[in-house]
């Protein structure tokens, strides 16, 4: 069995932490060392059971979704709003985060804003909404019509009376 340095595996997990990075099975692969052992090396540093001199010490381990509070999420998103490429990059690896929480996060608190947050003009939910109550519409104005010819049968069987009744008579006489 190999022993590795604390550096190469803080290395190894510091390559592995990266948003959009390797996975475990890549880096295994490139690496020559065993994807379970990267997973646990991953593991621990997530647990805080193994420390590194050569990681910075201002880069947080990313935590499991359940352990982040409500309002940290809060916090992180406004300070994300707005920012691309490497400065929101710095934030992400500053924060623990991943690019695809924090775009869970995002959905989130637009969706926990309301409506009028949901279906903002041009996008595809605003799109479904007109199309939806348009096709309402065309129906509202079929029923409408219908209601209508129907109102008017009845109105004509009433004042021309039962044509059937008057022919028959006149048939047999």
């Amino acid at each position: 069995m190999t022993e590795y340095s604390m550096a190469f595996r803080a290395n190894m997990v510091k390559k592995l932490m990266v948003p959009g990075g390797p996975t475990a099975s890549a880096l295994s692969a490139r690496s020559g060392i065993s994807q379970p052992t990267l997973s646990r090396w991953l593991r621990d540093a997530r647990d805080g059971g193994m420390s590194s001199p050569s990681k910075p010490p201002e880069m947080r381990v990313p935590r499991r979704p359940g352990e982040w509070k409500s309002e940290e999420k809060l916090r992180i998103v406004v300070e994300s709003d707005g920012l691309e490429g490497d400065a929101l990059g710095e934030l992400l690896r500053r924060e623990g985060v991943h690019e695809a929480d924090l775009a869970e996060w995002k959905r989130t608190v637009l969706s926990a804003l309301g409506p009028s947050a949901k279906a903002q003009p041009g996008s595809g939910e605003a799109r479904r909404i007109r199309e939806l109550e348009r096709e309402l519409l065309r129906k509202d104005k079929a029923l409408a019509e219908t209601a209508a010819l129907l109102v008017l049968k009845k109105k004509v069987g009433e004042y021309w009376g039962d044509e059937d009744d008057a022919t028959k008579k006149e048939t047999e006489k």
